[in-house]
């Protein structure tokens, strides 16, 4: 068989199996994800921040979150305050180098979070331990605890307030369904805030 033959048939394989991960969630995520839009929102209006931390491309996520919320996501408006716990890297280098990797996100989360906060970790395992030791933290301190996760969702979607798991252990898979279920939540919070885009 040739090179471009199989190419095909695995990008076709690979494009089902991620469109049926998405029709899945169609049923298991629009619950807790508009449970998720309605605290944050809420969170907003009364002067709330977002705190956002994942390791690797979940980090890629929490940092890609956080620019939707504070620039824009479909519409002209003010920044909503958001942050990703994995962007000041004099921060994330001293806290593990003084205190240890596990902490790399509780520290911060001592630092900024507030009652009133919401905190959304992600995690492809859901069980990433320096996103578990920031969510425990989180709790501890009163805040809204969100998750991300795949596979059986881990520690995660034990210890989140509401967690979506990704039915997949493919890392890949759980990530552009992930990425799919942000932009739904930025979508929904900023048409609620500042109604629909014109």
């Amino acid at each position: 068989m040739s090179f471009a033959l199989q190419s095909q048939k695995r990008i076709a394989c690979i494009l089902q199996e991620s469109a049926d991960l998405h029709t899945r969630l169609i049923e298991e995520a629009i619950e807790p994800l508009t449970h998720m839009a309605e605290t944050l929102i809420q969170s907003f209006r009364s002067g709330g921040k977002l705190l956002l931390f994942g390791n690797g491309g979940s980090a890629a996520d929490a940092q890609h979150v956080a620019a939707e919320f504070v620039g824009r996501f479909q519409q002209e408006r003010r920044g909503l305050p958001a942050i990703a716990l994995t962007t000041d890297s004099s921060a994330v280098t001293s806290i593990s180098n003084d205190y240890g990797y596990e902490q790399v996100f509780a520290r911060q989360i001592e630092a900024f979070g507030v009652t009133g906060d919401v905190v959304l970790a992600i995690s492809a395992s859901g069980n990433s331990p320096n996103v578990i030791v920031g969510v425990e933290r989180a709790k501890e301190l009163g805040l809204v605890t969100f998750g991300l996760a795949g596979g059986s969702g881990g520690k995660l979607a034990l210890l989140a307030n509401v967690c979506i798991t990704v039915p997949s252990k493919v890392t890949a898979r759980v990530q552009e369904c992930h990425l799919a279920l942000e932009h739904i939540l930025c979508e929904l919070v900023e048409e609620a805030l500042f109604g629909e885009p014109k």
